[in-house]
């Protein structure tokens, strides 16, 4: 600005701050009081500055008055100079009656800002029509240019004080609404590790009461299983596991037998106009044997081989080798009723044993395997809730004296007290 009175204000050398130890308890109170402390000399500076802004606002309208009785001598001067001398003289004049308004009294924050916002209109309209007019006052109304200069140069530094502590208090506010959110941080960081200390609690006591139940179970597990009655069991089970072996072994020759005649009974199946439950069969022959050699299925079996043995002798099914094909066929006609035998033995013999292997089974047991089975179950599901909840209570744990330090350095931005908190 041409008409310039702005001066840079001097920071005043900060206190060594004292240290004090304090509870989390401590801070909103403390907060509170350095909040209205702070307010009290923020407005005490304010008013101050205000009541030493009152005289120059009288002294800025008296100039306006003086000036504007003054004719600057231009009847002296040129008559177009004297129409630009006279027209910004009147311009000046207009802003001082107009722009230059009195300033609201000091009682609280919201005064002091539209103290801020008066001062801060009133020097940017009588500063931009001193700007714009700065040579018609400096040649022609020398003795004025001085006393503006140095009323709007003092107004400037209170306003700019003014404003300086207004923005201070701001930054402040900023910071103590800062400081009471991480407290409520903190709060709710120390509900939620309360709550889960108290899971963890329960969960140890549901983990205590499932370890005693698995043990009695357990107990009673061995004690069934020592008993004569599950001994006979278990040589049971062993028997007809050992039996089951012999289904291969019959299964084995069965397929041998099966798979001599496999390309004929293949190709039969594809080029013969059998009904369903001969197709199934057929298709079973091909692929599992085992499963259909009962005495039920023996007639249709036979015919089946009939039919393929009249196939192959007539080249509707063509071999490499007719009459080795047709031993095969007869060879395992001959060996059907053998199979048969073993199969249905094997049943029959399969059966009886897993008859008696039932009436041997301990009922209780298998509710007792089962009841073993669902709380281990259970005590697996309550381990991992309960790290679970030990990790979110170790991650509280350091995130709390975190925010201290937060709120630690927050307060020290504007206390002179150095706060140190004890967040145990």
């Amino acid at each position: 600005m041409v008409f310039g009175w702005g001066k840079k204000k001097q920071e005043a050398p900060k206190e060594a701050p004292n240290d004090k130890t304090i509870n989390l308890s401590d801070v909103p109170q403390i907060v509170t009081e350095l909040r209205q402390l702070r307010q009290s000399q923020a407005l005490s500076d304010i008013k101050r500055l205000r009541d030493a802004t009152v005289p120059l606002i009288d002294d800025l309208t008296n100039i306006g008055k003086v000036l504007e009785k003054d004719n600057l001598n231009v009847d002296d001067i040129d008559k177009h100079l004297a129409i630009i001398v006279v027209r910004g003289k009147k311009q000046v004049i207009d802003i001082i009656k107009k722009g230059v308004t009195g300033i609201p009294k000091i009682s609280s924050i919201d005064d002091a800002q539209e103290l801020d916002s008066t001062l801060n209109q009133i020097l940017k309209k009588v500063g931009d029509v001193l700007g714009r007019q700065t040579r018609v006052i400096h040649i022609f109304a020398k003795k004025y240019a001085e006393q503006l200069k140095n009323n709007l140069e003092v107004m400037n530094k209170n306003h700019y004080e003014i404003h300086d502590i207004l923005k201070n208090f701001d930054t402040m506010k900023i910071i103590s609404d800062e400081i009471m959110n991480v407290l409520s941080e903190i709060k709710n960081l120390q509900e939620t590790r309360t709550q889960n200390e108290k899971k963890i609690v329960e969960i140890n006591s549901r983990l205590s009461s499932i370890d005693e139940k698995i043990s009695s179970i357990q107990s009673s597990i061995e004690e069934i299983k020592s008993s004569d009655n599950y001994q006979k069991y278990v040589e049971l089970k062993k028997s007809l596991d050992e039996f089951e072996t012999q289904k291969i072994k019959i299964k084995n020759d069965i397929d041998a037998q099966f798979t001599k005649i496999s390309r004929p009974l293949n190709r039969y199946e594809y080029a013969s106009s059998l009904d369903k439950d001969q197709k199934n069969l057929l298709a079973k022959l091909n692929t599992d044997p085992f499963d259909v050699l009962t005495p039920k299925n023996k007639d249709s079996i036979i015919v089946i081989l009939e039919n393929v043995r009249k196939a192959v002798s007539s080249s509707s099914i063509s071999v490499k080798d007719v009459d080795k094909t047709l031993a095969q066929i007869t060879e395992t006609e001959e060996a059907l009723d053998g199979f048969l035998k073993q199969v249905l033995e094997y049943f029959q013999k399969h059966e009886q044993l897993e008859t008696d292997l039932n009436s041997l089974k301990p009922k209780r047991l298998i509710s007792l395997e089962d009841d073993l089975e669902k709380n281990i179950s259970f005590k697996e599901d309550y381990e991992i809730k309960s790290k679970t909840i030990k990790n979110e209570i170790d991650e509280i744990r350091l995130k709390i004296p975190q925010f201290a330090t937060e709120i630690e350095d927050k307060l020290r931005k504007f206390s002179n007290t150095k706060y140190i908190l004890d967040s145990s």
